[in-house]
């Protein structure tokens, strides 16, 4: 919204609430009306009110959506206007948020998508120059099979506001190029408010399944773009699981890209080819030699002793391991930057679909893997499409690339004796990703410890019964559908409760209720006994801070997060938004 417009919101916001509160949401959304139920009757439905001025259409569907666990987030860029929108959804499900169109930074930060985004009396203050990016982010924010309702005003503001005409055939054509389907364009009708050179239309899209084309995309580099090694299939994989499991990792978005860290891609390429070459000695070019392009002698090979489980984050690495760390990075980069991210590139054309800046970073001799540190390389880029489709389907995805990476492997000289199906199951289970172990013993110490030796009680974070002999340590959100071993994630819990949540997912509302007995558990336990001992698999002791750990693996894996976040009650937010993420996404059983 232009800043003179802003600022007549602002200056008028009282004589403006008491206008828009003056009529219903029915009265002023009866044209598209009949989409809207089967909305409002999906559990744990997400909606969008771009624009909501005073409340009065969040709090309408905020209200009609409750029995069903609806959740509306409110976007009004008049900060004055948005006080009172405020107090009119009070007590509501209803998140209030400061953002504004193209960019939607704020939104698009936490990871999530709509099943509705509705654009009342919003689209005559976007310029025809952001109409197109505009159009593209909120396509981006729905979900498949979401709609985008947007109203557009016909006639002149009558005062200081800024508007620009608007056109349905325009709207429509620039859906179409986005592959929105148009379900409804209204004929104009009368202004509501009575004002005699103010008409009024509506338009409805929708966004089809897959939608943006990238599920092809990625059917034919797994399938059939050329092969002279694994790195396209490596690189794909590597940032299809950046996105399933670290939505934090986003640095930022800009002209419809994701920018992500290219060290954290690094390091999760090395983590990929350590156990295949170190560990199985599966050879990944049909050259017979088992060394890549970044496996060099004064990286790689210094590192023989360590196992892919170091390379990840939370892990401090020293002396020597550092260096060798820093230069398995860097070597890892450049193999990325001069091998799949330059022979990747979109159908018919030259041009490449990833694009890398890279940065020279000077070895040091301590090396924490969080991500600002990770950041220092450089930045990688990927279309937002992809990586929306990366973040919501890669249960269906990675098999494809599993498979084809078998059958690639099969082919290679090095490993003629896996070409038979019956002996490729090795190569399979070689490309297991191999994921922190579902290990709660560091967890138990910490417990025990606080407790014998401090004198410190923790109760049940579910249930608040006391803890005494037998207690369980449960994965907040549930290891066997998302794993992730990271110490934010892991909570102490009454055995019985622990059995009877098993892999389901805690409602919203209970974790809300444990909330402090959940931050409380995080102070103690990682935050205030900043110093720990941590055992490597070399057997040498390091020094960790375990506060720097818990925020760093947390800061990645949860949406919404700033790298250098210090904040439990954003850091519980963002959980409280990825539970909302895996039940959308894996359609998990709650508890």
């Amino acid at each position: 919204m232009p800043t003179t417009s802003a600022n007549f919101y602002n200056q008028n916001a009282q004589h403006l609430a008491d206008s828009y509160l003056s009529k219903t949401f029915e009265q002023i959304h009866k044209s598209w009306f009949s989409y809207l139920p089967p909305i409002l009757n999906t559990p744990n439905a997400r909606i969008l009110d771009l624009g909501a001025g005073a409340g009065r259409d969040s709090k309408y569907l905020a209200e009609q959506g409750a029995k069903n666990h609806v959740s509306v987030t409110a976007i009004e860029p008049a900060s004055t206007l948005a006080e009172i929108g405020k107090n009119q959804t009070q007590g509501l499900n209803v998140n209030w948020l400061q953002d504004s169109l193209p960019d939607l930074k704020v939104v698009t930060k936490q990871e999530v998508s709509f099943d509705l985004i509705l654009l009342s009396a919003v689209w005559m203050h976007i310029p025809d120059s952001q109409r197109e990016r505009s159009l593209r982010k909120l396509a981006n924010l729905l979900k498949p099979g979401g709609k985008l309702v947007i109203s557009l005003r016909h006639g002149e503001s009558g005062d200081e506001r800024k508007m620009f005409d608007v056109c349905t055939e325009q709207l429509t054509s620039l859906s179409q190029k986005l592959g929105l389907t148009t379900l409804l364009v209204t004929d104009k009708s009368p202004d509501m408010i009575g004002r005699e050179s103010v008409k009024w239309q509506t338009v409805v899209l929708q966004l089809p399944d897959d939608g943006s084309g990238a599920f092809p995309f990625i059917r034919h580099v797994a399938l059939n773009d050329g092969k002279s090694g694994t790195h396209k299939l490596a690189l794909m994989r590597v940032l299809l699981r950046i996105a399933d499991g670290h939505s934090g990792a986003v640095i930022r978005r800009e002209d419809n890209r994701v920018i992500l860290p290219v060290g954290l891609v690094a390091l999760y390429w090395a983590h990929q080819y350590k156990g295949l070459i170190d560990k199985h000695q599966v050879f990944q070019t049909p050259n017979k030699n088992i060394n890549m392009g970044f496996m060099k002698a004064d990286g790689w090979h210094k590192l023989t002793e360590r196992q892919a489980s170091d390379y990840q984050i939370g892990n401090l690495f020293i002396g020597e391991d550092a260096k060798a760390m820093h230069r398995v990075i860097s070597h890892s980069v450049n193999n990325i930057a001069e091998m799949p991210a330059q022979r990747i590139t979109f159908s018919n054309s030259k041009k490449t679909v990833f694009e890398i800046n890279k940065k020279t970073v000077k070895a040091k001799d301590s090396l924490f893997l969080d991500l600002q540190t990770l950041e220092q390389w450089g930045e990688f880029s990927l279309p937002e499409h992809l990586w929306i489709a990366f973040t919501r389907y890669a249960c269906w995805i990675e098999p494809i690339l599993i498979s084809e990476w078998v059958k690639t492997m099969a082919s290679y000289q090095g490993n003629l004796q896996y070409q038979l199906p019956e002996q490729q199951h090795h190569l399979a289970s070689a490309l297991n990703w191999l994921e922190p172990q579902r290990n709660t013993t560091e967890v138990r110490k910490r417990f025990d410890f606080l407790k014998v030796d401090k004198g410190n009680q923790h109760n049940c974070v579910w249930t608040d019964k006391s803890l005494k002999q037998q207690y369980a340590i449960d994965h907040c959100m549930p290891f066997s559908r998302w794993p992730n071993n990271d110490l934010w994630n892991l909570l102490p819990s009454d055995v019985k409760a622990n059995g009877e949540k098993s892999d389901r997912l805690p409602t919203e509302l209970k974790m809300k209720n444990a909330k402090q007995r959940i931050t409380d558990w995080w102070q103690d336990a990682w935050l205030d006994n900043n110093t720990d001992k941590r055992q490597s698999d070399s057997d040498d002791f390091q020094k960790v801070n375990n506060s720097q750990r818990f925020f760093a693996e947390a800061n990645i894996a949860l949406p919404g997060l700033e790298a250098n976040n210090n904040s439990i009650d954003d850091l519980f937010e963002a959980l409280l938004l990825q539970r909302g993420r895996l039940k959308e996404m894996q359609q998990l059983r709650e508890w």
